[in-house]
């Protein structure tokens, strides 16, 4: 069994042929994991995704924060600004992460829950998408799930997207992609909030409505 402590265990994830960084804080007081897919140009290291981790966790929820690319293809990045785009990729890295967690010994046994910003959400209805029996909520912030139109009906996971209320054009891309979503689904528009939720009391509602998605779907151990 895990040892189930509030502190940050770092990591490396074997992910196909490359290692990807990654921050574990085990689940205090329920048998479930929340894993985080960040948006574009960004890492595991989102103060927004570190803020919305650390309130899960008071709640006893594990957390997994990692990084979707290389340390050497963030360089490759920051030049070209393709791989943040590239979704396919992200969606694979994240399926490949989750298989670790799945045969770990020491995560087996959690639940997993996918919270995905940006770009990232679009991977995590992906990899949601490929993994039907081991993803148990999905959570978008700010996501461009229309991203993921293609494979939108075959997500099973119950799904909530949450948009900023001044955020018109992602609003729209949600209402289009929430439409297609055919597992239980709810999208939460938060006024007065943009695309980052950097207006005050915005991003603790996003972790609030989060929350409360996840220990209703993921329950206790």
């Amino acid at each position: 069994m895990a040892p189930k402590s509030k502190e940050r265990h770092s990591i490396k994830i074997p992910a196909g042929k490359v290692i990807l960084d990654a921050d574990l804080y085990y689940p205090l007081k329920t048998g479930a994991l929340v894993v985080f897919a960040h948006g574009s140009g960004s890492s595991r290291k989102s103060p927004r995704n570190r803020y919305v981790a650390g309130v899960l966790r008071e709640m006893g929820l594990g957390t997994l924060l990692f990084d979707l690319l290389t340390p050497e293809e963030e360089m490759e990045d920051e030049q070209t600004g393709a791989l943040r785009f590239n979704i396919k990729l992200l969606a694979q890295r994240l399926v490949q992460v989750s298989d670790w967690l799945i045969h770990n010994d020491e995560t087996s046994n959690y639940k997993i829950g996918y919270f995905g910003a940006s770009t990232g959400a679009a991977a995590a209805l992906i990899a949601a998408a490929e993994l039907p029996n081991y993803v148990w909520a999905v959570v978008s912030r700010g996501g461009r799930p229309d991203l993921a139109m293609s494979v939108l009906t075959r997500v099973k996971a119950p799904t909530l997207l949450i948009v900023g209320g001044d955020d018109d054009e992602v609003i729209h891309l949600n209402q289009v992609a929430y439409a297609a979503v055919k597992s239980e689904k709810k999208l939460e528009i938060i006024p007065g909030a943009t695309h980052l939720f950097e207006e005050p009391g915005t991003l603790e509602q996003v972790a609030k409505l989060a929350t409360n998605w996840f220990v209703q779907h993921l329950g206790a151990m």
